[in-house]
């Protein structure tokens, strides 16, 4: 039962659970992630259920059985991979590959993924720090910080990137705050809706408190 439709609903259910680690996903929510209606989101789900893959609470929400988190993790192996390929070999750019990756995620062979992993030297994230999953590996859990919730001038370092919308992305390069980058946070103003940043190369800069939301870190080390 691994086609697209299915694999796209339990990478968006996956993820919502990731977000809210031991609660039930509302349909809703998935409705809103893959844009479509709730009618056919419940019928979806239903059927899901049926083959084993979800746990389904009506009038509660969803969760993954092991099943359902097993093929979930598979799916993101491969796309995490595929986004890896395309920045570090085809040399497209971090803000271009998400939307390529959904698409042929679906399509690649088990044969052409783990050429692929060879090639790349088995990398243990993709280019938004996204952990890369070994075959049939567990995925590590999200780093519990944000920009938005670390304490203020401990040093950090940017973990992954949770939305990656090109024209986010873009932004983020554009002040050098993508993974691996050290700094810390100087201070927060909720009524000017502000994140004050200091990286330990390059000038202070500002953000919003919704972008810093999506920006996990944890603690430097060194």
């Amino acid at each position: 039962m691994a086609t697209s439709t299915v694999e796209d609903y339990l990478k968006c259910i996956f993820h919502e659970q990731e977000r809210a680690p031991g609660t039930l996903v509302a349909t809703g929510q998935i409705a809103a992630a893959l844009d479509l209606a709730p009618a056919s989101v419940t019928a979806m789900v239903k059927t899901l259920a049926d083959s084993g893959l979800v746990r389904y609470e009506p009038y509660a929400g969803v969760a993954l059985t092991p099943a359902g988190e097993q093929l979930a993790t598979h799916v993101l192996r491969r796309h995490r991979l595929i986004e890896q390929f395309l920045v570090q070999i085809v040399g497209m750019d971090w803000s271009e590959v998400h939307g390529e990756a959904e698409v042929l995620e679906h399509a690649v062979s088990e044969r052409l993924i783990e050429r692929m992993d060879e090639m790349l030297g088995r990398p243990s994230v993709d280019p938004h720090g996204d952990p890369i999953p070994a075959a049939g590996a567990r995925l590590d859990p999200l780093p519990r910080g944000s920009l938005l919730s670390c304490g203020l001038e401990a040093p950090v370092r940017i973990a992954r990137v949770t939305d990656q919308s090109p024209e986010f992305l873009r932004l983020l390069e554009r002040h050098g705050m993508m993974p691996g980058r050290r700094l810390t946070v100087r201070a927060r103003d909720a009524a000017a809706d502000t994140v004050e940043i200091v990286p330990t190369e390059g000038p202070p800069l500002r953000l919003g408190q919704r972008a810093a939301s999506k920006i996990l870190v944890e603690p430097a080390e060194g």
